[in-house]
């Protein structure tokens, strides 16, 4: 069956998602939000609950809430919190040491009853180069050799760990990556894959791919499980979706969506009107651009593709997140993930919500029951563990390579 995350992302994924009618703007700064959320997930029997993070204070907290604990600690309350839900938390490989991490997650992981899952990622760009003491960003392939080496030292020491062991062998090892040293790491390492898409076809492709490198590794493709993020704009009717989107791309602080967007691109858009297009000439083929490749991939795809003005650019993304966004009723979203899935471009999809709680009540309330309806989401949980929801079995301890 599909499995489906819930990505809490502080106030929802939209920029501008902290200003809507009836939200509390200061939630995301405060363990109760977190938790609730995730009770909410857990009766919708959903696979896992998840925290992006990043070892710095992102400068656009200047125009929105941004992310503000780090995430084991958030997961820890919330594993006292509840029973069954797998939890995620995104720890950098580029500014972390791997015996500590394999010691925190490791303990987590124990007292959780297995239910923790790792989102090893490769921290990009200056700002978290400077709160670290260097003067610039560690080059693309050094973050991505030292993420190869840095999981293969975490997942030895969980396999040789003898005193306080995982319930569930060891826990699951997630990748968000879609660069070509990012597919090369999903490959030998990830069994679950955060991946960007915008299209179904690039999407199925990229898939086919991660599962023929893992073979390649000699690992068992059928072991890997890939979750497109999906943004989700529920209404009652489709008049209320679209109604729902409009204000939200209206509360979006320009200076945030420009900023971002400049961040994503490398570039500055400094003078650059909003019904003017942004040059082609200034933007690099995806392999040779730096910080994140994935989101600076699936904007470049967007910018070439349709060609907008940097004012409809701002709005398709909602504030240069990047992730594909489905707005309609329950029925016409289940319709698009059902699409996805059978299609063979997604084993189910990481939810980000428009807008927390109120985005995710919707989600949970109406899309969930949809898919159940049509027998394609658990109506029960059947394992306490995060790596029995997601059907994966144990593999092999990961060579740390050359």
């Amino acid at each position: 069956m599909l499995h489906i995350n819930v990505n809490i992302l502080n106030a929802g994924v939209f920029g501008g998602s902290w200003r809507y009618p009836g939200t509390d703007g200061l939630a995301a700064y405060g363990i109760d939000h977190y938790t609730n959320i995730a009770r909410k997930a857990e009766q919708a029997k959903l696979d896992a609950v998840f925290l992006a993070d990043g070892p710095v204070l992102d400068p656009s907290v200047r125009h929105r809430p941004g992310n503000s604990l780090e995430p084991t600690t958030v997961l820890a309350r919330i594993a006292a919190r509840t029973d069954r839900i797998g939890l995620i938390g995104t720890l950098s490989s580029s500014y972390n040491d791997p015996v500590e991490v394999a010691r925190r997650l490791g303990d987590l992981d124990h007292v959780s009853g297995g239910r923790f899952g790792w989102n090893i990622v490769t921290t990009a760009g200056p700002v978290a180069a400077r709160n670290f003491g260097r003067t610039t960003e560690p080059d693309h392939g050094w973050r991505y050799r030292r993420a190869a080496q840095f999981a293969a030292q975490v997942v030895g020491a969980w396999s040789r760990r003898t005193d306080l062991p995982s319930p569930q062998g060891r826990p699951v090892v997630v990748q968000a990556g879609g660069s070509s040293d990012g597919r090369r790491l999903a490959s030998r390492v990830g069994e679950v894959i955060f991946s960007a898409d915008q299209d179904l076809d690039h999407a199925r492709r990229f898939r086919q791919e991660i599962r023929a490198g893992a073979a390649a590794f000699g690992r068992d493709p059928a072991e890997i499980v890939v979750l497109p993020g999906l943004s989700t704009v529920v209404g009652s009717t489709e008049a209320e979706a679209r109604s729902r989107r409009e204000l939200l791309d209206d509360l979006l602080p320009a200076a945030y969506g420009r900023g971002r967007l400049s961040a994503q691109l490398g570039i500055s858009l400094d003078g650059l009107s909003d019904d003017e297009p942004i040059p082609a000439a200034l933007l690099p083929e995806p392999d040779d651009a730096g910080g994140s490749q994935t989101f600076y991939r699936v904007v470049k795809d967007i910018i070439d593709r349709e060609q907008p003005t940097l004012g409809q650019l701002l709005k398709r993304l909602s504030g240069g997140a990047g992730h594909r966004i489905v707005t309609g009723t329950p029925e016409q979203i289940a319709d698009d993930i059902e699409t996805w899935y059978r299609a063979g471009a997604a084993d189910g999809f990481n939810v980000m919500p428009d807008v927390l709680p109120s985005g995710f009540d919707d989600f949970a309330d109406h899309v969930v029951p949809e898919l159940q309806r049509r027998g394609l989401f658990r109506t029960e949980y059947e394992s306490a563990t995060l790596r029995g929801h997601l059907g994966l079995g144990l593999p092999a301890p990961v060579e740390v390579p050359a």
